[in-house]
């Protein structure tokens, strides 16, 4: 394996993002320049303390999604332990965790193989010395042919094999133990395969207790399936890894699962409470925007507040109830008249009724403050390099955390 001087350079003087200078600390969110992303601290930990408690009961391990929340202020609330365990989207995620001494992370992307050199760098420099684990994930035999020649007998990359409970995305077929044991096979014996992964991506289509429990057996079925297969031939299985926040929240049980995954459930958004896994009232993520114009015949109200603040998800179009781009709230976070945001640009959102009800005439005047309520949080997120936090239905800002940016 060759790291350039650059790439050992970077490694070695990693360190975490730093808080950006911010003069709103501790100011009013009317003083705040928008829009920008605010965080209900209070919010947020209930619904930690909400799955927390139900794996605690289930007596499954918990470990936490972080590429939602992509905050080491939030993070730290999330894991049971300082050391982990934790999920991650993105090596970038995977380098801030192990710099402030997360030990055991799962880096629950498909294994590209370009990126093995930067995976033994994190794990040579800074894990092997304090015993920690990065384990990485893959669903061929190309990959698993990558990753053992990057491998080093003496020190084995940890894998896991994806398996595709639902046609979501990827992942190999739980009975197709042809490929499964090809691949435990293409690992041996210079990487060490840890056990199997699986994410439920088609219980966001769920409706229902009833279908949501289905998705979740579904999900769990299929990881215990592919582990017993890989036992059966002889390949060592202890991890069974499974999650999504609509299963994490409406499994019956856990036999043969090993750990839970979730990450959206720290804020939740528009989307799981069209599911049905939480209200409203649980949404811990908003953006807060200005009235900046109005176009009066049309019905509409123009906030600073497009797409670069709001992203361009629609996740609840196929809902019950469609909430656009977002659901309009006051500053208090108390939805106003129905209205949300109907549309958006790269710096403007359009606000109206939602459409199929009556127009709105409420006139928001120019200057006023909304918070928008995301459709999905983890994309809204992901437009902003900081929380502003507040309390429950507070209008005071009392810290802000910087977000982990970049891949």
């Amino acid at each position: 394996m060759v790291i350039s001087i650059m790439e050992r350079t970077r490694m070695t003087k990693l360190a975490p993002a730093n808080a950006p200078s911010d003069p709103s600390l501790s100011c009013p969110l009317t003083s705040l320049e928008t829009p920008c992303l605010l965080v209900d601290e209070a919010r947020m930990e209930r619904n930690i303390d909400r799955l927390r408690t139900r794996l605690h009961e289930a007596d499954v391990a918990f470990r936490p999604h972080l590429k939602t929340a992509k905050s080491w202020e939030i993070s730290r609330r999330l894991m049971t332990r300082p050391n982990g365990p934790a999920t991650v989207s993105t090596l970038r995620e995977a380098e801030e965790l192990i710099w402030r001494g997360v030990t055991d992370i799962i880096y629950a992307v498909g294994m590209a193989p370009d990126k093995l050199p930067r995976v033994q760098v994190l794990r040579s420099a800074f894990l092997r010395e304090r015993g920690g684990v990065l384990t990485i994930l893959l669903d061929s035999v190309e990959q698993a042919v990558a990753v053992a020649a990057a491998s080093d007998p003496a020190d084995p990359i940890p894998v896991l094999i994806e398996v595709d409970c639902d046609g979501h995305r990827s992942g190999v077929k739980p009975h197709d133990f042809t490929l499964l044991l090809a691949i435990a096979g293409a690992l041996s014996p210079r990487a060490r395969l840890m056990g199997v992964l699986t994410h439920a991506g088609e219980s966001y289509e769920a409706r229902g207790s009833a279908a949501l429990a289905a998705a979740a057996e579904q999900e769990r079925a299929a990881a215990v399936m592919a582990a017993e297969i890989l036992r059966a031939a002889g390949w060592p299985c202890p991890v069974v890894s499974v999650g999504s926040t609509p299963t994490a929240f409406s499994a019956q049980s856990y036999a043969g699962v090993t750990e839970v995954r979730a990450g959206v459930f720290v804020f939740f958004d528009l989307v799981q409470a069209g599911i049905g896994i939480c209200t409203q009232d649980d949404i811990a993520l908003s953006v807060l925007a200005t009235v900046i114009g109005h176009q009066r015949e049309k019905g509409w109200t123009i906030i600073d507040a497009g797409w670069t603040a709001l992203s361009c998800d629609r996740g609840t179009a196929g809902q019950v109830v469609d909430q656009g781009y977002g659901l309009v709230c006051d500053v208090a976070g108390r939805p106003v008249s129905g209205l949300i945001v109907t549309s958006v640009n790269q710096e403007h959102g359009i606000v109206a009724a939602r459409p199929g009800a009556p127009r709105s005439d409420c006139e928001l005047p120019i200057g006023t403050r909304l918070r928008i309520l995301p459709s999905h949080a983890c994309a809204t997120a992901t437009q902003h390099d900081r929380y502003h936090v507040i309390g429950s239905g507070g209008t005071e800002v009392t810290a802000v955390w910087p977000r982990f940016t970049g891949w």
